[in-house]
C-alpha cells in the first residue's frame, strides 16, 4: 500500500509541476492575441505566423494541463450522483471509470496519434498557411503529452481508489484525498 501511495504522490507531483509551468501559456496566449488585434486594427498589418502562435499556445496549454486538471478534479462530471456519494462509492466509481473508460480512451488516443505525430516529425511539418508558423510537429506532439499525463493521472486515481477501498487512504496527504473525506476529518 505504501507503493501505491508513493505512486499517487509521484504522478500527482509531476502533473502539478507541468500544470504550474504550462498554465503560464494562458498569459502568453492572451498577450499574443492582444498583439494581433492591435496590429490588425490600429496599424493595419497582420502576421500570419503570429495568428498561428496564439492558437498553438492555447492548444499546447490545454493539452498539457489536462492531467493537472484531472488531478485537481476540475474536469466536468455529472455530479447528480457523484457529489453526495460516500467516499467509498466515489472510489468505486473512479476505479470503474478509469479502468473501463479513461485508460481505454488513452490507448485509442495513443494508437491513432502516434503514427500522425511520427509522420509530422519525419518531414518537419509546419503550418498549412503560407507564411504561418513552422514547427507544427511540436504542437502535434502535445497530443502524446496529453495522453501520457492524463493516463498517468488516471493510474494515480485508480491507486487512490484502491487505497480508499482498502481503508489505507491515511497514507495520502490531505490534498490528494477525496475532498469530502478531508472535510469530515476537519470536523
Amino acid at each position: 500500500m505504501q507503493t501505491l501511495a508513493m505512486l499517487v504522490k509521484g504522478i500527482s507531483a509531476v502533473n502539478w509541476v507541468v500544470g504550474q509551468i504550462l498554465s503560464w501559456l494562458a498569459l502568453a496566449t492572451v498577450l499574443v492575441c492582444f498583439t494581433v488585434v492591435v496590429q490588425r486594427y490600429f496599424f493595419h498589418i497582420s502576421f500570419l505566423w503570429l495568428q498561428d502562435l496564439y492558437v498553438w499556445l492555447a492548444g499546447a496549454m490545454f493539452t498539457g494541463v489536462a492531467g493537472f486538471a484531472l488531478m485537481r478534479d476540475d474536469h466536468v462530471r455529472v455530479d447528480i450522483f457523484y457529489r453526495p456519494a460516500s467516499t467509498r462509492t466515489k472510489a468505486k466509481a473512479d476505479l470503474f471509470g478509469v479502468a473501463f473508460f479513461l485508460l481505454p480512451y488513452i490507448y485509442v488516443v495513443l494508437a491513432y496519434a502516434w503514427p500522425a505525430v511520427v509522420r509530422s516529425w519525419s518531414y518537419w511539418e509546419g503550418s498549412g498557411n503560407i507564411g504561418g508558423m513552422p514547427g507544427l510537429f511540436v504542437l502535434k506532439s502535445f497530443i502524446i503529452v496529453f495522453a501520457v499525463l492524463v493516463g498517468l493521472q488516471g493510474i494515480a486515481m485508480a491507486c487512490r481508489s484502491i487505497l480508499v477501498l482498502a481503508n489505507r487512504d491515511d497514507l495520502l496527504p490531505a490534498n490528494l484525498r477525496y475532498q469530502s473525506e478531508v472535510a469530515e476529518e476537519a470536523v
